[in-house]
């Protein structure tokens, strides 16, 4: 594990870089996520002839772990109130002043609460928060400490419209908030051989989701495809990811007559393979900010039914690129993918469609370039020059 006082390659990189102003990226973890994923795009994309780049985070751990060099633990311990945090913030903010850091961004809700305010004592001349969700699966408690967090940053990225408005009606300023998408890699956007045998006649549903959160809405996806069974013989239901909620759905599936009709793929890196498996993929959930799974599911080609919460109207034009339906309405739902079962010309336009708008729009290097034009930006406010 790496010490808390950082990597001493990493603190000679950006020694013999005094002339590029060291930014430093923390993230929670780097588990398989949207998140997480994001993090680990953005940390490998940065121009490092133009910036001297460090990354942390509060639990080294994760399938994003592998390309990630110089990933400096700060552990809180299992709580941000303990001491063991208190000892933890410490030492971030010697290795920010240790570093030379003239930004720091905090990417996810308990590395804003780490690193905003030790970035502050640090006197760090840019502070930047992340908010990647709408904030309603946060308690009340969480989500008033975190807006008191942000009222500390130079700036909060936001990762949709939606988010933006969630935290100006929550009472932060309009000049605080900046909204950048998520990006995608160009791995995305390859032609890959299917994860599933595909056949003649089979057409394959999937929902790409950890298993860990009732919002994702697993069930009302399988009530939906329960409702489509019947009608529909060779009509094969797929679900990506793992979590604590699985066994659960196996029974609940189970007891939907599907049987042998579903497909529980696990925990998967290769997504592109299972998109590639895919006709329709879905995405049921009650709270999205910008969802990595529909625009995963867009540059594939593959058209998306996604519930009108959120950001998704931001990714999905109705009938254009997808199509969009109540949230926890498995009637609804249902009636939508059977639109795109039996109107096979209407699918393949709406995932041609979609696959054209993620090219144009959310590449990880368009993303990437607002990302440094926002961090020059701010590092031209605050007369940040060379050491």
């Amino acid at each position: 594990m790496e010490s808390l006082r950082g990597d001493p390659i990493a603190r000679t990189d950006i020694a013999a870089g005094q002339r590029r102003p060291g930014v430093f990226l923390m993230t929670n973890s780097l588990e398989t996520g949207g998140t997480e994923r994001q993090f680990a795009a953005l940390a490998q994309g940065l121009d490092r002839n133009a910036f001297a780049v460090s990354l942390g985070c509060l639990k080294r751990e994760g399938a994003f772990l592998e390309n990630l060099d110089g990933l400096v633990e700060f552990s809180p311990g299992g709580s941000l109130l303990k001491w063991g945090s208190q000892r933890a913030r410490l030492a971030l903010v010697r290795h920010l002043r240790e570093q030379h850091i003239a930004l720091a961004h905090g990417f996810d809700f308990y590395s804003n609460l780490m690193l905003i305010p030790a970035a502050r004592i640090a006197r760090v001349p840019v502070v930047i928060g992340g908010f990647r969700q709408l904030g309603d699966l946060l308690t009340p408690m969480q989500f008033r400490a975190q807006k008191m967090t942000f009222r500390l940053c130079d700036r909060v990225v936001c990762n949709s419209e939606a988010a933006a408005e969630r935290l100006r009606l929550a009472g932060l300023p309009a000049r605080k908030l900046a909204v950048i998408p998520n990006g995608l890699t160009d791995g995305f956007f390859a032609a890959v051989s299917p994860a599933l045998p595909r056949g003649a006649e089979t057409l394959n549903i999937g929902m790409i989701s950890r298993m860990n959160d009732p919002s994702k809405q697993h069930d009302v996806f399988l009530r939906a495809a329960a409702r489509l069974n019947p009608r529909f013989p060779k009509l094969r239901f797929v679900l990506a990811g793992d979590g604590p909620l699985r066994l659960s759905l196996e029974h609940l599936a189970g007891s939907l007559g599907l049987g042998d009709r579903v497909v529980f793929m696990g925990d998967r890196r290769d997504i592109p393979a299972v998109l590639a498996s895919l006709d329709v993929s879905v995405l049921p959930s009650t709270s999205e900010s910008l969802s990595n799974v529909i625009l995963e599911s867009m540059a594939a080609g593959v058209p998306v039914v996604a519930t009108r919460v959120g950001g998704n109207p931001e990714l999905i034009q109705h009938g254009e690129t997808g199509l969009l339906v109540s949230e926890g309405d498995e009637n609804q739902l249902a009636a939508a993918l059977e639109v795109f079962l039996t109107q096979p010309d209407l699918r393949k336009l709406c995932g041609y469609k979609a696959r054209e708008k993620a090219k144009a729009d959310y590449s990880i290097r368009k993303v990437t370039q607002r990302y440094q034009e926002l961090y020059r930006e701010l590092l031209t406010e605050k007369g940040w020059k060379p050491g």
